[in-house]
């Protein structure tokens, strides 16, 4: 936990940038109906009903002390899938960074494992020497700011139905360039010391000295 804490203390450097990435689902529903519009003393309506389109997966980035984010729109979340996700963190919005601080949770293909088993040799020992994962403990995800992230996504642009794929693409594109172009940053305030307090029960405890006594009858 403190390993996350202490990254998130630390000032913003472009050549080691701080990046938290998680992954989230999206059920698509279409309109059984066509919607009635808003019209002057009636609000918009929809039909209760609706189609089940699939679902699609969401892979999400944010560099808080940057301001910026990106999200990509994916019909499956596999190894493979998440070994892609970090070549075009490396490659397309990192090319300069020396090394690229990765904060995700523990998902059993959240590791260079997966990279192995996408890419040749070569390839995934270039990207894993690039990356460096930083996990959030166990059931402690919330440690993860990329999670606040797609909490705004799923309030400002996923409340609604969206029906296929291409949709869904194009409304995240668009919150993704407004948010962007307004440089929201997140401003982390809960630090270690603040853990040592508030969290001390997850903390382990050190063992007392147990003494031994002995008694002598007379």
């Amino acid at each position: 936990m403190e390993d996350v804490l202490n990254l998130y203390a630390r000032p913003h450097d472009p050549k080691r940038p701080v990046v938290c990435f998680d992954e989230a689902r999206k059920e698509l529903h279409g309109q059984t109906r066509p919607p009635v519009p808003a019209a002057p003393g009636r609000p918009a309506r929809e039909d209760y009903e609706y189609s089940r389109e699939g679902t699609a997966n969401l892979f999400l980035f944010v560099e808080p002390l940057a301001g910026r984010r990106w999200v990509s729109v994916t019909e499956h979340r596999a190894g493979a899938d998440f070994a892609h996700q970090m070549k075009h963190l490396c490659d397309v919005q990192y090319p300069g960074a020396e090394v690229i601080r990765v904060v995700l949770d523990n998902l059993n293909t959240h590791g260079p494992g997966s990279l192995f088993a996408t890419f040749d040799p070569e390839e995934a020992w270039r990207l894993v020497r690039r990356l460096e994962f930083h996990y959030t403990p166990k059931h402690a995800s919330w440690l993860n700011m990329a999670e606040l992230e797609l909490s705004v996504l799923a309030r400002q642009c996923l409340d609604r139905r969206i029906g296929d794929v291409a949709t869904l693409v194009t409304e995240v594109a668009a919150w993704e360039r407004r948010r962007n172009a307004a440089r929201v940053k997140i401003d982390w305030c809960f630090r270690a010391a603040d853990a040592r307090v508030k969290l001390k029960h997850l903390y382990p405890q050190p063992q007392e000295e147990q003494h031994e006594t002995s008694v002598t009858d007379h």
